[in-house]
């Protein structure tokens, strides 16, 4: 059989892919474990959390340099019985108006290091900038552009301790243009931080939301009991 083993990596920062799955009967839950711990043991950091809710019952956020190897990791993932019911692709990433910080604060944005310790509640979104009329985000000067992310940016670092935010680049790559994961040491903490960012003019009058799926971060094998005795 043709395996594929060029990689593909990008110039900077690492792949990130989000797996929204729902178990079925046909779920094997000691392949899928194997398979998260092979990922593991390639180099790969797997977050598995049970999701709350009916969009899906497991979630993976898999990260790594190698899309390939990112490919070949789904595969193995759902193939023991995990129906894939929704996804998410972006790269980790600084952004343009971060590009002044120091080279300490640079590299976990490129090179995060999951999960953080302690916080076990996790939500994703994607979102991208408006195009409306006049609230079109690229019609703004770039000054104009990095003073409202200042704003932004200052909300967020209230929350430092409580709320770990890693924001993702998918523009080109997927629907929305970024994907936006956040872990917390408690779910009010999610609640609370998404509020008030919602209210900095950046958020308020030029952000767009995609679908929240949130969970509880644990060990593929919690994950898979919690899920298989719900069903």
């Amino acid at each position: 059989m043709l395996r594929m083993t060029v990689p593909l990596v990008p110039d900077e920062g690492w792949g990130v892919l989000h797996l929204f799955c729902k178990v079925t009967p046909h779920t094997d839950a000691e392949a899928i474990i194997r398979a998260v711990k092979a990922a593991e043991e390639a180099g790969q950091q797997v977050v598995c959390f049970a999701v709350l809710g009916h969009k899906a019952d497991v979630g993976l956020m898999v990260v790594g340099p190698d899309l390939v190897a990112l490919r070949r990791t789904q595969t193995a993932l759902v193939r023991p019985g995990l129906e894939l019911d929704a996804s998410y692709l972006s790269l980790t990433e600084v952004s343009e108006y971060a590009r002044k910080m120091q080279v300490d604060n640079l590299d976990p944005r490129l090179h995060p290091k999951l999960p953080p310790s302690g916080k076990r509640a996790i939500c994703f979104y994607p979102m991208s900038k408006r195009r409306d009329g006049e609230d079109n985000w690229y019609s703004l000067d770039y000054d104009r552009r990095e003073a409202l992310m200042r704003e932004h940016g200052a909300s967020g670092r209230k929350f430092a301790g409580r709320v770990l935010q890693l924001v993702t680049g998918s523009t080109g790559l997927d629907d929305f243009e970024w994907g936006v994961t956040l872990f917390a040491t408690a779910p009010d903490d999610l609640k609370e931080c998404v509020h008030r960012m919602r209210f900095d003019e950046v958020s308020a009058r030029y952000a767009d939301f995609g679908p929240f799926y949130t969970g509880v971060v644990a060990p593929i094998e919690e994950v898979l009991e919690l899920c298989l005795v719900a069903q």
